[in-house]
């Protein structure tokens, strides 16, 4: 879309989206609860769930640290979304959208400045979360390309999240029900392959474990950091499901926004 506009246009919305990408920084560092939920809380979560609970764990690694960093790294993309999700909410409800409208700006910007925050904040979030790994004994046997190919994946599962994290509060009639839209998304990596394998689960739970959305994401990044080839299924599914997180919500979110704004 944005190669049919006017250079002049094009700038204009480039510099625009740089403005609101700024102003959701500013408040996303201002705000203790988001910073916490996003980077600290999935740190605590790895402490707890290595250190307290790890070792009643039999996932056949030779640490369970070195199993678990998979899944934590899809974990601390999805704790920071609930507050993606009343931001947005929380800019439509206050009528600060039709401001930005009157002062021309871009609306695409106001949407764009919401994902790329999210995704930024996703990233270091996985960053914190690696860090912590080594100290706590992650001993991964990635190479380069393998690294390189974790990064990718997290960072299109950061951008599909946030256009759908972001479509989530637009539809939203409050930025408490924006909140609670995300749950589910926050809670899909407790019932995956996160912390134990699949097929260590009961009937039933094992089925929907092997077929919800995060389960190959995280088998792909486990494969990648241990230095193992996820299976083809498994690495396509992942890109899919990524992909479809933000094509959907990309289009959900610029069809709530346009009726909205």
């Amino acid at each position: 879309m944005s190669s049919t506009l006017p250079p002049n246009r094009l700038s204009s919305s480039w510099g625009d989206s740089m403005i609101m990408l700024r102003r959701n920084l500013k408040h996303s560092m201002r705000n203790p609860i988001t910073v916490f939920q996003s980077v600290l809380f999935p740190i605590v979560m790895m402490l707890m769930f290595v250190k307290v609970f790890g070792g009643a764990f039999d996932t056949g690694e030779a640490a369970y640290i070195d199993y678990a960093t998979p899944g934590l790294l899809v974990m601390a993309i999805s704790y920071g979304l609930g507050a993606t999700s009343a931001a947005v909410n929380d800019d439509m409800r206050k009528g600060i959208i039709n401001r930005f409208r009157t002062m021309d700006v871009s609306r695409a910007a106001v949407l764009n400045g919401h994902v790329v925050v999210t995704a930024v904040r996703c990233m270091v979030a996985c960053a914190a979360i690696i860090a912590v790994a080594f100290t706590l004994g992650f001993d991964p046997h990635a190479s380069a390309p393998d690294w390189l190919g974790v990064f990718g994946l997290v960072l299109l599962v950061s951008f599909g999240a946030a256009w759908l994290t972001v479509a989530l509060g637009l539809a939203a009639k409050t930025p408490e029900s924006a909140g609670l839209a995300t749950v589910p998304l926050i809670m899909l990596p407790f019932v995956s392959s996160a912390f134990v394998p699949a097929d260590t689960m009961g009937t039933g739970v094992r089925q929907f474990v092997e077929y919800q959305p995060f389960t190959p994401i995280i088998e792909t990044l486990r494969g990648l950091l241990n230095g193992q080839h996820a299976s083809t299924g498994d690495t396509v599914a992942a890109f899919a499901w990524s992909v479809g997180f933000a094509v959907v919500g990309y289009a959900w979110a610029v069809s709530t926004f346009k009726k909205r704004a």
